[in-house]
């Protein structure tokens, strides 16, 4: 009789041969992967929260920042500003029609501070469950009820037309190169965001600013909707004020093509 079917040795014997199941292997492999992660996360996390927090993410938040570091180096300017105004005076190296021409093309430019009697016009958004007041109009769309770019500049061009000579937008100065944007609900103006309500001053003849108000086609429309559904229209007449000067940068930025 032959051993070789009973010899361990020739490895034909089914008994002989240990087999390895699929599901064991895959068990396996799911428990070192899960072991790797969490390594990972520990090694990665170091005692803290990896976690970031939903506030930082968001876009509105990086606008306030930048906005208020904005109005910071506004500031800083301006001071800056003042300082070299005041060195220039005790310069007498210029002669003093030299020095009136500069006084007034700063002046023309909103540089310098302007005091005169003044016009403020407040816009704000209607109330959020604001409803038609007049019969014959249709209920608000949420768009009926904010105010929007065409809005502030409607009363920018219309207080430029009736001879402002000088503007306030908020707490800033317009000069030639600024532009009166909206994103969403916010102003950003020369860097700065702001939120309703929103104060247009101007100074100039306090008649003919609210002339000018009442004349303009746009704002018109506008009153539409401050007598429909509520967005906030006020017209004060401030008396002597002082508009601050320009104090930002006047260098014109724009986008450039990636080289």
């Amino acid at each position: 009789m032959s051993n070789s079917a009973d010899s361990p040795g020739t490895g034909t014997s089914p008994a002989g041969i240990r087999r390895f199941r699929p599901v064991r292997i895959l068990t396996v492999a799911v428990f070192a992967l899960a072991g790797l992660i969490f390594f990972t996360s520990f090694n990665t996390a170091k005692g803290t929260n990896i976690r970031t927090d939903a506030s930082l993410l968001k876009l509105s938040d990086l606008i306030q920042n930048r906005s208020e570091k904005n109005g910071r180096l506004n500031d800083a300017n301006g001071v800056l500003r003042d300082e070299v105004d005041a060195l220039r005076k005790e310069d007498d190296t210029g002669t003093g029609a030299d020095n009136e021409k500069l006084t007034k093309l700063e002046r023309s430019a909103g540089a310098q501070k302007l005091k005169g009697k003044a016009v403020t016009v407040t816009l704000n958004d209607a109330p959020p469950n604001a409803t038609a007041k007049l019969p014959g109009y249709p209920e608000p769309q949420p768009d009926y009820l904010v105010i929007h770019q065409q809005d502030l500049q409607a009363v920018v061009n219309a207080l430029w037309q009736g001879g402002a000579q000088g503007i306030k937008v908020m707490d800033q100065r317009l000069i030639a190169t600024s532009a009166v944007r909206c994103v969403g609900n916010t102003l950003i103006l020369q860097g700065r965001v702001y939120s309703p309500p929103y104060k247009i001053t101007a100074v100039g003849d306090p008649e003919k600013l609210q002339q000018a108000l009442a004349a303009s086609k746009a704002i018109q429309n506008y009153m539409v909707y401050v007598n429909v559904y509520g967005l906030g229209w006020k017209v004060t007449d401030d008396g002597t004020v002082t508009l601050p000067g320009y104090s930002g940068t006047v260098d014109l930025h724009y986008a450039k093509p990636v080289e």
